[in-house]
């Protein structure tokens, strides 16, 4: 996949990327918000096997701004209608600047006009109330909630949220 929208580029992730998604997974500063404050503690190895298994409809995909990788993206078929995404955005200096939000706008566009999905299904963290924000913004729908589901590596109990996003309130929302 490749989408290009002025400096902003989203493409398929390769294996000259794997050092790079390895040093960004395994910082807790760009983890914390997920629920990894130590990191993913991954290798490079993991790394080049997760990228072997990525296929049409899986796929890691990378954010470039200005040519400089700043974050990462994927997606993955649920179901036949289906997709599941999920963004970061790790260069944290570039965060809060509305790069995720036109990533999302190109991505979701992608998946809804050319690969033929109706609904977009995601997950955040509770806490994150910046992804949540942005989520909304793009005419997401909160379809629930799961308080206390899980425990983070430093055992707090961690709540999560479901959104989704069909093809048609994309489209009123983005025309």
């Amino acid at each position: 996949m490749y989408l290009e929208k002025g400096n902003l580029k989203i493409r398929d992730a390769t294996k000259s990327d794997a050092t790079i998604l390895c040093e960004w997974w395994n910082d807790g500063k760009v983890m914390s918000h997920a629920g990894f404050p130590k990191g993913l503690c991954t290798s490079k190895e993991k790394v080049l096997k997760l990228l072997e298994q990525c296929h049409a409809q899986k796929r890691l995909l990378m954010i470039e701004f200005n040519d400089v990788a700043i974050g990462e993206m994927n997606f993955k078929n649920k179901t036949e209608d289906t997709a599941e995404i999920g963004i970061k955005i790790c260069d944290l200096s570039q965060q809060n600047r509305g790069v995720g939000t036109d990533s999302l706008k190109m991505l979701i566009s992608h998946l809804f006009t050319v690969m033929g999905y109706n609904r977009i299904v995601l997950d955040t963290n509770l806490k994150n109330k910046r992804a949540q924000h942005v989520y909304e913004k793009l005419g997401f729908s909160k379809i629930s909630i799961h308080e206390n589901s899980w425990q983070d590596q430093l055992g707090t109990w961690q709540s999560s949220v479901d959104y989704q996003l069909n093809k048609a309130e994309f489209k009123q929302t983005f025309p």
